[in-house]
């Protein structure tokens, strides 16, 4: 079974997410207003960047797990009980570890 359409998909998915990290850092590394007020409304969306920063770098781990799975053969099986994981899961999330019935705890 040939993955490129799903290796593609998932390097687009990197290149995109790694440009957004650096924008987060970029923002995050800006000097602070000095005003109180605008101060206290940088520091909270500070904290939603460094939130969608923390949610990005761990899909990135999980794109980059997939993409070793991939280059070592194993991609495509549910990692839990080792059955193929459907074709149209991983057209939806091609970086998916688990079958659905593993992911939705449906097997032991």
């Amino acid at each position: 079974m040939s993955h490129d359409k799903h290796k593609a998909m998932m390097l687009k998915r990197l290149e995109e997410l790694k440009t957004r990290l650096e924008g987060i850092e970029e923002s995050l590394d800006e000097p602070k207003p000095s005003d109180w007020d605008e101060s206290a409304t940088e520091r909270e969306g500070d904290e939603v960047l460094e939130s969608l920063g923390t949610s990005g770098q761990a899909e990135i781990g999980r794109i980059e797990a997939a993409l070793r799975r991939m280059d070592e053969g194993e991609y495509g099986y549910c990692l839990t009980c080792g059955e193929a994981i459907s074709e149209a899961r991983l057209d939806i999330l091609p970086e998916a570890p688990l079958c659905a019935a593993c992911a939705g705890g449906r097997k032991p």
